[in-house]
């Protein structure tokens, strides 16, 4: 990876910094979402680290934005890491930089994220995807607050706060010797939980007017309404995507809807009817479903991993992690 490439931050001027100023909402209005701005709003004002539990696209990010975006931070930039595609042979590059002419192919130094986070917040998102010996590198550089760009020997002291992210159980990693105990206690200062979407109904209708919203504006269009008919299956639908499933249904249907309303028929196929519990078959817990996924996809793929990693939308690292996690066959 050279110091152009999207994984690592290039040096900036300063005024790049002043866009990240801008304001954060947290849609809803459940009981779980009052008390989660409750706690995000308490320690924004705070430098101690933050960790956001909750399933795969609950909102943790938008979470760690509010947070970074209500204290005195909020000048200087909110940089999210995706952990889960961070590698061992170029972590340092990425998250530390490098100097000019370190490698083959950087031919310019790079800030690396850690250091273009400098002033503001790191948020580790999927932290218990690291593996051992970049947890190691991470506690480090959250002790000693410096770091070293690949190539130069003067560490960089750095001024960020933590905030980190995982849908893993990391209690249950640091017992089982797959998350250090340390850097669990480093980083387990401050622990909120994001509830999935099916546990608070009352927050799906007014997060799909957000996202409606946010299409309208996207378009400088009218914002289209919800019909009663739409609204109802939203409510009914168990979203195993999360908030992220919703503003997906929700750009779609702002797209092919043809009128002013939203219409149950605008809606993706799999809302359009209900799908209850049937009594003689107990509910998938969630490892169970990704586990079938995956195995579905790379059936469907002829077990290619790659084509499979681009079927699921995740890069390959993450699902040979996943792979080996859930004991997945890749044998046809």
């Amino acid at each position: 990876m050279n110091g152009t490439s999207s994984g690592s931050a290039t040096l900036r001027a300063p005024a790049a910094r002043r866009s990240f100023a801008r304001p954060v909402a947290l849609v809803g209005r459940s009981a779980a979402m009052n008390a989660i701005k409750s706690v995000a709003s308490t320690v924004a004002s705070r430098q101690c680290t933050v960790m956001i539990l909750g399933e795969t696209g609950a909102g943790k990010e938008m979470v760690a934005r509010y947070i970074h975006a209500q204290s005195d931070r909020c000048a200087a930039p909110l940089i999210p890491v995706d952990c889960s595609a961070l590698s061992d042979t170029l972590f340092e590059s990425q998250m530390f930089g490098h100097v000019q002419g370190a490698f083959t192919g950087a031919v310019r130094e790079s800030l690396g994220f850690v250091r273009a986070a400098d002033g503001g917040t790191l948020f580790l998102d999927e932290v218990g995807e690291l593996s051992l010996p970049l947890q190691a590198k991470l506690l480090r550089v959250i002790q000693e607050r410096c770091v070293t760009p690949v190539g130069d020997t003067r560490p960089h002291q750095v001024d960020v706060r933590i905030v980190a992210a995982t849908h893993r159980d990391l209690a249950a990693m640091v017992r089982e010797g797959t998350f250090r105990q340390d850097l669990y206690f480093r980083l387990n200062v401050v622990v909120t939980t994001l509830p999935p979407l099916r546990e608070r109904a009352e927050d799906i209708v007014p997060l799909a007017n957000h996202f409606l919203q946010k299409q309208a504006e996207l378009y400088d269009e009218p914002m289209r309404q919800l019909s009663a008919a739409a609204a109802g299956a939203l409510q009914r639908h168990h979203w195993p995507g999360n908030v992220r499933e919703l503003a997906n249904a929700m750009e779609s249907a702002h797209v092919l809807a043809q009128g002013e309303c939203i219409e149950l028929s605008d809606l993706p196929v799999r809302l359009q009817s209900p799908q209850p519990a049937s009594a003689e078959t107990p509910e998938l817990c969630l490892t169970e479903l990704e586990r079938r996924t995956i195995a579905e996809a790379l059936r469907r793929t002829d077990f290619c991993k790659a084509k499979a990693s681009r079927m699921l939308g995740i890069n390959i690292q993450r699902l040979n992690r996943r792979i080996e996690r859930l004991n997945i066959s890749t044998r046809g």
